[in-house]
């Protein structure tokens, strides 16, 4: 795995002088090389990059090109901002056969089961009342493949197959005030050291990197669901017959049923993938919201129930010394198969047969 900024530049120019004389139109399949050989140096290379003093930098540049800055202007500074910053984790795989059928699938995954709170969550935020954004979850295919985007506030995370073996997530940021930075700011008139909404200036790219490197992992994550499905398919089979274990019985779960559906997908939301889960954040997922403790009590009694049959069948297991449940692999194989079925194989017959 590689994470790298984007200086496309800098990495272009390393790679036209290392392998001078080959055709230009092989310049991005040289850049990939590049990185599959050197992927310790380039992952090196970009951390660095956010860590130089780029007000400095570009200040000495400025003072080169512009004559002012040396005279009539020499009190002044310029403000560097950065306009657009974007950050990729790059998973390489051995060859194209290795990651085209499973890309097929993330890109379902990232499309049925990523919600709006997942996307949130991704992004370090959370879904609120006083949230008045828009979340967008936008599927396209282009010449090479299939690019999945997921945009909220002008700030996004995307993912797409590069050259056909390496997975790319891509988180851009373009509005940085909705995230957090440490530094000095005025609360009720006194100077306090917090935490406060980031700026553009060049002097937060390292606080860029941090963020975006976490919602990248988040989403990597969460995409972790997906397993071998011939694994799937096989215990897929028996999720519908009861289960006899040590004298106890357990009935199963229907594939077709809109209630269990509503289960699986409520406890693989994304936001659940770092904490696990706990009955009350599963509750608002399957009831509607009520305020009387005779109900409430009721709802949290069944949904406790239905941790009990997912336990039982080994598709969820309770984290030590918490009241938080996690998805094994198990259940993150037969659920999300589950929801895949659900949400496009079987409309997908329906309308074949209608036709």
């Amino acid at each position: 795995m590689v994470e790298r900024e984007n200086p496309r530049r800098v990495l272009v120019a390393t790679s036209t002088r290392l392998t001078a004389g080959v055709d230009a139109r092989f310049a991005h399949m040289r850049q990939r090389l590049l990185l599959d050989r050197e992927a310790a140096r380039a992952q090196r290379f970009a951390h660095r990059f956010v860590k130089k003093n780029w007000p400095r930098i570009l200040s000495a540049f400025a003072r080169k090109v512009n004559p002012l800055m040396t005279g009539v202007l020499k009190r002044n500074k310029y403000y560097w901002i950065t306009e657009q910053a974007e950050l990729a984790t790059d998973v390489m795989f051995k060859d194209y056969a290795s990651l085209k059928f499973l890309y097929k699938e993330l890109a379902k995954h990232a499309t049925l089961c990523f919600s709006a709170e997942d996307v949130l969550a991704f992004l370090g935020r959370k879904l609120h009342g006083n949230f008045r954004g828009e979340v967008l979850n936008h599927h396209k295919k282009r010449l090479p493949g299939i690019r999945i985007r997921h945009w909220i506030a002008r700030n996004g995370i995307k993912m797409y197959d590069k050259h056909g073996s390496v997975l790319r997530i891509e988180t851009v940021i373009n509005t940085p005030y909705a995230f957090k930075i440490r530094r000095l700011g005025k609360r009720q008139g006194e100077l306090v050291m917090g935490w406060f909404p980031m700026s553009k200036s060049v002097a937060n790219l390292y606080r860029y990197e941090e963020m975006a490197v976490a919602a990248n992992h988040r989403y990597l994550d969460a995409l972790a669901e997906i397993e071998d499905p011939s694994q799937a398919r096989q215990a897929f089979r028996t999720l519908a017959k009861p289960l006899r274990k040590n004298g106890r019985s357990q009935r199963g779960f229907n594939p077709a049923s809109d209630e269990d559906v509503r289960l699986f997908a409520a406890v693989m939301r994304g936001e659940h993938a770092i904490m696990g889960f706990r009955n009350r954040d599963i509750r608002p997922q399957l009831f509607r919201p009520s305020r009387q403790p005779r109900d409430i009590r009721r709802q949290s009694a069944k949904v406790s129930r239905l941790f009990k049959r997912l336990h039982f069948r080994r598709l969820i297991a309770r984290i030590p010394r918490s009241r938080r449940w996690r998805l094994t692999a198990k259940g993150h194989a037969i659920m999300s198969t589950v929801l895949i079925l659900h949400h496009e194989t079987y409309p997908e017959l329906l309308m074949k047969n209608a036709a």
